[in-house]
């Protein structure tokens, strides 16, 4: 592949990335609720969490030596996952969509008020991931 090729491909990539959209659902209940509800329809799948991203906690953490005062969350997690069989049955189709690899849902609370939450996928074979992503997401959420 020439240089062109390379940057036109990275450059049809990070535009693709700019236009992805959150799909969010209101959680009638607290944070920790919608966590165990997060872990319980990941696990309950048979997936495995690969990593907790703390990111409100950085925020809050890392606020001040940014020159912010503003608190974004009270508290937000993001939880990184994958399916083996899901991903490789993406990949298949098209080896670039390791892009979107681990799949993420996150939770937050914002005064008061708790979400769940996932980027969308983009079309084509991808919206397999997204109604995986969905049907997590809406279970967390108490759905």
């Amino acid at each position: 592949m020439n240089r062109f090729a390379i940057s036109a491909l990275v450059a049809l990539t990070a535009s693709t990335a700019f236009a992805q959209e959150a799909v969010t659902y209101d959680v009638n209940g607290t944070f920790d609720d919608a966590i165990f509800g997060l872990e319980s329809a990941i696990t309950g799948r048979g997936l495995v969490v690969d990593w907790v991203s703390h990111t409100g906690e950085m925020l809050a953490r890392t606020g001040e030596d940014v020159g912010s005062d503003v608190t974004l969350f009270d508290k937000a997690d993001v939880y990184n996952f994958c399916s083996a069989a899901l991903s490789r049955k993406m990949m298949e189709i098209d080896p670039l969509n390791i892009a979107h690899c681990p799949y993420a849902v996150f939770v937050f609370e914002r005064e008061g008020e708790v979400t769940v939450g996932y980027r969308t996928q983009p079309e084509g074979e991808m919206q397999e991931v997204q109604a995986l992503l969905d049907e997590i997401a809406r279970e967390a959420a108490g759905e």
